[in-house]
């Protein structure tokens, strides 16, 4: 193992979306204006914590959007988001199939509003946050396929999330068999033979795998997997408080992870958290494997140093 993380290296990421090769407290009520709670401002994100699966998604992406931008205005987002589903209601109510139906609702999201992919998301985190891809028009397969799941269940159409490898893709099912949607692509429509084989392109697998990782994915996979987006970016950007902030959400989420404990210990001390490195890195060195044993003591050595410099 190496010296790592050290800036311009990222520690592990876990899944996340690759560059390509070339809400349960805002439940909708269209009758009543949005607006989410301010009792519980974290309260969709800790219904992920206690493995629950009620979770409006949305609700998390903009609890983890004002970590980053405590300006961030959710009712802005959400009356924008109703409005989107005001424009598809009527395309996609008249479609003919599930087809149809998805080409109608990318229609009004990448066709009149431009959201669609960038190469440039991958290293800025306003890729990854809802409120800035909606700003930009521009963000990771994700981030915009939160957009499309959002704007899709207000009219009516079951789309959800599917973890695929490098590049997240969204599912609908239909009486022909399921129908993937890339949101990043401009919204193409594919049939599941053809995500195969879209997919083949960006990873090394067999298409058997690839077909066994399109499936629904739970909400606490999607929202980790955003998270490891914005932790790779930040690491790659030497930003280590706001590294900080994503890994505590991460190992909240993913408490007992040895992988998310480490990460944990090592940003800390990258963030100038060294006593909150310390006690980590101690913590965390009885079920560390062998080969990380030496590295980790390092982290420890420093740590401490840095501790008794400032006392």
């Amino acid at each position: 193992m190496s010296e790592s993380p050290t800036a311009g290296h990222a520690p592990a990421t876990g899944s996340q979306d690759e560059r390509p090769l070339t809400e349960e407290g805002l439940l909708i009520d269209e009758g009543t204006e949005e607006r989410p709670a301010k009792a519980e401002p974290d309260g969709e994100f800790w219904k992920l914590a206690c493995r629950r699966r009620d979770v409006n998604l949305t609700a998390v992406a903009l609890e983890i959007a004002r970590d980053h931008d405590p300006a961030c205005d959710p009712a802005d987002t959400l009356r924008w988001l109703k409005a989107r589903a005001t424009e598809a209601r009527g395309p996609v109510a008249a479609a003919a199939d599930g087809r149809a139906a998805l080409t109608a609702l990318a229609d009004v999201l990448c066709g009149d509003h431009e959201m669609c992919g960038g190469e440039a998301a991958f290293d800025d985190p306003a890729g990854s946050l809802i409120h800035q891809v909606i700003e930009t028009g521009t963000g990771l397969p994700i981030a915009l396929s939160l957009i499309y799941m959002d704007v899709a269940r207000r009219v009516g159409l079951e789309l959800v999330g599917v973890n695929a490898p490098h590049h997240f893709l969204t599912r609908l099912d239909t009486a022909a068999g399921p129908l993937f949607c890339d949101p990043y692509h401009g919204g193409r429509v594919m049939n599941a033979d053809e995500a195969v084989e879209f997919l083949m392109d960006r990873c090394d697998l067999a298409p058997a795998e690839i077909a066994d990782s399109l499936h629904p994915a739970p909400p606490r996979a999607i929202v980790v997997r955003v998270l490891n987006n914005l932790k790779a970016i930040h690491a790659r950007r030497g930003d280590w408080p706001a590294a900080w902030t994503v890994q505590t959400r991460l190992s909240a989420l993913c408490p007992a992870d040895y992988t998310e404990r480490r990460d944990l210990a090592l940003i800390a001390l990258h963030a100038g958290r060294a006593g909150q490195a310390v006690d980590l890195l101690t913590a965390l060195l009885p079920d560390a494997p062998t080969a990380e044993k030496p590295v980790l003591k390092r982290h420890l050595h420093r740590a401490v140093a840095q501790v008794s410099k400032w006392n």
